[in-house]
């Protein structure tokens, strides 16, 4: 783990989002990173716009924010109950630059649709969300329902389930604070790929909602393990 992961990961980690520099040093340590390497690293997160920094302490930037908050959604998804309808975002604004293609992909795949065919997205009609600007600025939104089930091509379920069932047994195993910590980070990634799809499209034996059980238990241990090492 390099500086700027352990950092980014220990404040995307905690609510508020702000920890003091020595703090992250201690965090750093876990990984024998030497406390000058994780300083310099938090100089060039301040000097890039990734945190902010005052009186000794570091914050996410907004950005590094909406990032956290989406983080928190995939532990504790919004959701309704799903009548079959699909959501279809079809591209139709002309003429985008790569930055703002690049930036409208990452939205789309925050919002957990997935790419049918180059411009057409889609998603179960399930979640509680706003569409943002950016997608309603370059797209026609339709709903529908598909007369075929599309999950199959959009969506690897088979091998979400088979990672997730491997991060349950990872956390079972965790032992010290450095490798708890990566597995905590591991499921968090995770937990943000899951298409969060409505239950009657997801086959038999989905393990959404037990790693998610799983990891708020072993979260809240953690972080009371964690809380006592960076007072001492």
């Amino acid at each position: 783990m390099s500086a700027r992961s352990a950092v980014l990961s220990a404040l995307l980690g905690s609510h508020p989002p702000r920890l003091p520099a020595r703090h992250l040093v201690r965090i750093g340590a876990l990984f024998g990173i030497a406390e000058g390497t994780v300083r310099v690293a938090l100089s060039r997160m301040v000097a890039a716009g990734d945190l902010t920094q005052a009186d000794g302490r570091y914050t996410l930037s907004p950005r590094l924010v909406e990032r956290q908050a989406r983080q928190d959604e995939s532990r504790d998804p919004h959701t309704r109950p799903w009548d079959g309808t699909w959501e279809v975002a079809v591209v139709t604004a002309e003429r985008r630059a790569p930055a703002d293609r690049a930036a409208f992909r990452h939205t789309m795949v925050a919002l957990r649709l997935a790419e049918l065919r180059e411009g057409t997205w889609l998603r179960p009609a399930n979640l509680v969300r706003e569409w943002p600007e950016i997608v309603t600025a370059q797209c026609t939104l339709i709903d529908g329902r598909p007369h075929d089930d599309p999950t199959p091509l959009l969506w690897d379920l088979d091998g979400w389930a088979t990672e997730a069932r491997a991060l349950e047994r990872a956390l079972d195993r965790a032992d010290g604070l450095a490798e708890g910590f990566l597995v905590s980070a591991a499921v968090l990634r995770h937990l943000l790929a899951d298409p969060l799809l409505p239950e009657e499209l997801l086959p038999a034996g989905w393990p959404g909602a037990e790693l998610r059980t799983r990891y708020d238990d072993f979260d809240r241990r953690y972080r009371e393990v964690l809380q006592r090492h960076l007072s001492d």
